[in-house]
């Protein structure tokens, strides 16, 4: 699969719709056959099941390092 996102756990992404809060920016907190993803904006988290995480996924946009804990 070429069209494969590259993403891992605590990375920051943006998904293609917003969250009713307002903000677009959701950190990765859970990774498995379902994936845990949390609001930047109200710390709200949703389970998606992996395949609809990477329909929905539009991007990265901060990869996690160890150095950031």
């Amino acid at each position: 699969m070429s069209g494969q996102k590259e993403y891992d756990l605590y990375d920051i992404v943006e998904m293609k719709k917003q969250h009713p809060c307002g903000e677009n920016r959701w950190q990765i907190i859970r990774m498995g056959m379902d994936i845990r993803i949390k609001c930047q904006g109200c710390q709200h988290s949703v389970l998606l099941p992996r395949k609809k995480f990477e329909k929905r996924l539009k991007k990265i946009l901060v990869k996690h390092t160890d150095s950031e804990e």
